[in-house]
């Protein structure tokens, strides 16, 4: 199997002022052709360093992508350090890329300077893939560490990265023989990453050697399941992951919400579009965080009406009509209040659905009934109103993060329960 390491250059990266998004795009891309991935390395803007470092990784690996360092400033040394890497101090203009760089800066209206045009100087060493979103291309430099490595280097612009990353695939299967790799993800919620595991514990340790099973907790999304066959017949690999899943679903059926990776959001979206209805929301403690959520989906204008963020009282009552008794009564964290946030906002908006959420995101408030880390989830629909409530000893981020992954996910089970 072709081994793979990433490596990101910029000193940005290691004090924390820019979050590294491309390793993650670049190791689905090669992972889906059958390169596993051995490491990910970030490197300073240190001459000594990128050359030491990508040749300690150009010894042990088939592939090297680099990220960084390519851009117009003095700052920018990463290809200086490439020429000398690959044993060269000649440059070439790639008239290719000097056309880019020349049509980017007139759409921006802005002059093309030397510093400009130097984007498009690269190393005699080295063959280039058009950059097309971006001044910098990407250098290919091959036959290095081992005789038949291969060093990619690309722009650190994640949607420069991103782009150029089919462009990359397609070279390395033009330059090396690539392995079968089958990956299957299954989205589940309601199951604490160490619950999950418990409860099929016996099943994962029926998995044959060769199926990879990795937990992937996130907040927003619960936990997915990944399972992996890294060789042999696609055909066989998609058969034997088939089956595994098929006996997952009759063990945690009622906590899978998704077959591929998915999001809450999106599975609901799907439901919406396809039977023709709509959605609004009313929220306290998550303060839009639902609505954002809905919203992150393309298409969804299609069936989110709105939602109100009813953080005052207030607004409780005089903006979604709920009774100033049920709050008096009960509580504005409380079941009745809850279900009368999401009739309030169904009405309000002529809505098919509604969710709300009220709470105690914390640090503070709460109480002996409904502690810091409580919410109350309410979902109107058109046959009756339902509530839910949840808790977690989380930061108030988290927690208002899990809040709302918690009401959209008692709202895709209502959708299901009804519509199915």
């Amino acid at each position: 199997m072709l081994k793979a390491s990433i490596c990101t250059i910029g000193d940005e990266l290691l004090i924390g002022q820019v979050i590294d998004t491309n390793s993650a795009s670049i190791s689905r891309a090669v992972g889906a052709i059958g390169v596993k991935v051995t490491g990910m390395v970030s490197i300073p803007d240190d001459r000594d360093r990128i050359i030491s470092d990508l040749k300690a990784q150009l010894a042990v690996n088939d592939i090297v992508i680099s990220t960084g360092g390519l851009g117009p400033t003095k700052d920018d040394i990463t290809k200086q350090a490439l020429a000398e890497l690959s044993g060269t101090d000649k440059y070439y203009m790639h008239e290719g890329q000097l056309a880019i760089v020349h049509e980017i800066l007139k759409s921006r209206g802005l002059d093309v300077l030397d510093i400009n045009r130097q984007q498009a100087m690269v190393p005699e060493s080295c063959e280039v893939l058009l950059n097309k979103r971006g001044t910098a291309p990407i250098m290919v430099f091959r036959g290095l560490g081992k005789g038949n490595s291969t060093l990619y280097a690309m722009p650190g612009v994640p949607f420069e990265t991103e782009a150029a990353l089919p462009d990359v695939v397609e070279d390395i299967r033009a330059h090396y023989p690539t392995d079968n790799i089958t990956h299957r993800n299954l989205m589940t919620y309601g199951l604490a990453e160490s619950a999950l595991a418990k409860k099929i514990s016996d099943w994962e340790d029926s998995l044959p050697k060769d199926v990879h099973l990795a937990y992937l907790p996130d907040p927003l999304k619960g936990v997915r399941l990944r399972l992996s066959i890294y060789s042999g017949s696609k055909e066989v690999e998609k058969s034997i992951i088939d089956s595994k899943i098929a006996e997952l679903s009759g063990i945690i059926g009622d906590y899978i919400y998704s077959y591929e990776d998915d999001t809450l959001e999106g599975a609901i979206g799907r439901i919406l579009k396809e039977k023709n209805l709509t959605l609004s929301a009313a929220e306290s403690c998550t303060g839009g965080e639902i609505a954002h959520l809905i919203t992150t989906v393309p298409g969804s204008s299609a069936y989110f009406l709105g939602s109100v963020t009813s953080y005052a009282v207030k607004i409780k009552e005089n903006v979604l009509g709920v009774p100033a008794e049920t709050i008096e009564k009960h509580g504005v964290v409380s079941s009745e209040t809850a279900c009368a946030m999401a009739s309030g906002v169904r009405k309000l908006t002529g809505s098919d659905y509604a969710v709300s959420t009220t709470g105690y995101a914390g640090p503070g408030g709460g109480n002996e009934k409904n502690p810091e880390g409580t919410v109350w989830v309410g979902i109107a629909t058109p046959n009756g109103v339902f509530s839910e409530k949840f808790c977690y000893k989380n930061d108030r981020r988290r927690n208002i993060q899990r809040f709302a992954a918690s009401a959209l996910f008692t709202l895709l089970k209502r959708l299901k329960q009804e519509l199915n």
